[in-house]
């Protein structure tokens, strides 16, 4: 595939590689932490490569105008790249919208299972994880009617899997739906991207491999001291990381998290990641954003090498990460908590 790679998807390679590089830097995420108010925040982001994005009107300025103006600008990159695109790369764009869609599902979910407006919650989705058959879901009244009406005949219904008791999805934590959900994406992706071959196979393989092995210790660990059986943790556990079949299993019946460190540590050395370091403020850095860390570091990474769809993949999970950092120095200039400030994820461009 490198042989025909940059006549077919060099011009979006360049595009996307130009994207990155008009992202935050350092020294931008510096000035945004010194800002005193959100009208300081958004004159400051329009005088990075986002540019005049708030209009010039900060009549009103909140945390949700910030959110919201930034997943529109990350919707307009990726529908620049999805537009111009051709096969077999089109499906893989299409596989980086699939954990919005997944996302936007669990959250319809849990907010019928507390009995919230069906409008009020689809303001309250990813753009990225629109699809047709939301726009048409109003007349959902409970859970198991929107998974219903959702999983059959969408593109996530490929990832349902075929023994999830959909029929009785209200009376199911919403975290056991996404979770297993996302397995069956990542398991179907890795495939995907194996049978691509050549670099993206290697280069989307040692990322998907994180992603899996990061969610099977996220779930191992928020499921210590739960209702969830072992059995039903192993099948939220992705199967296409580094780590073998016997730690995940191992794992699924552990309730102690320095067990489940020891597990890490014996197989991949994941051990680590439970460790305080000297950055941490107060204990703030949980375990995945720890992982969230090292992610950055590997899409960074990815732009060292060519001919490949990873950095299509790369882009928008640290144009995802730079969201969340401005969004979380947000919050935090808007509720005074200026202390918590510095505990955004830092992407290592310089």
């Amino acid at each position: 595939m490198s042989m025909i790679f940059n006549t077919e998807w060099g011009y979006l390679e360049a595009i996307t590689r130009g994207f990155k590089n008009g992202m935050l830097k350092h020294s931008d995420y510096l000035n945004l932490t010194q800002c005193e108010s959100l009208e300081d925040v958004m004159i400051s982001i329009q005088g990075t490569d986002y540019g005049l994005i708030f209009g010039g009107d900060f009549s009103q300025p909140s945390v949700e105008v910030i959110e919201k103006t930034l997943r529109e600008r990350l919707l307009q990159q990726y529908y620049y790249i999805r537009s111009h695109s051709t096969e077999p790369l089109t499906t893989f764009l299409e596989y980086i919208r699939y954990p919005f869609m997944i996302d936007n599902v669990a959250l319809l979910i849990a907010g019928l299972n507390n009995h919230r407006s069906i409008k009020r919650l689809l303001k309250m989705c990813h753009p990225l994880g629109f699809f047709d058959q939301l726009a048409a879901i109003e007349v959902a009244t409970n859970s198991a009617e929107l998974f219903d009406a959702i999983l059959i005949d969408t593109p996530i219904a490929q990832f349902v899997p075929p023994d999830l008791p959909w029929e009785h999805i209200n009376r199911i934590d919403v975290e056991i739906v996404r979770a297993s959900l996302y397995r069956v994406y990542l398991e179907n992706f890795y495939d995907y991207c194996s049978k691509l071959g050549g670099n993206t196979a290697n280069v989307m393989k040692n990322l998907l491999s994180l992603e899996a092995d990061r969610r099977a210790i996220t779930i191992a660990v928020n499921a210590i001291d739960s209702d969830i059986s072992p059995k039903q943790r192993l099948k939220m556990f992705p199967s296409c990381g580094y780590l073998p079949k016997m730690a995940l299993a191992n794992m699924s019946t552990l309730n102690d998290s320095d067990k489940i460190r020891d597990v890490c540590n014996m197989f991949e050395g994941y051990g680590k990641m439970f460790d305080n370091f000297e950055r941490d403020a107060d204990g703030m850095i949980t375990l995945e954003d720890r992982f969230l860390m090292v992610e950055a570091k590997k899409n960074v990474q990815t732009f060292l090498q060519q001919f490949h769809f990873g950095v299509f993949y790369s882009f928008f999970k640290l144009k995802q990460l730079e969201c969340r950092n401005i969004v979380w120095i947000s919050e935090c200039i808007s509720q005074r908590q200026t202390d918590k400030i510095n505990a955004y994820i830092p992407i290592p461009f310089d």
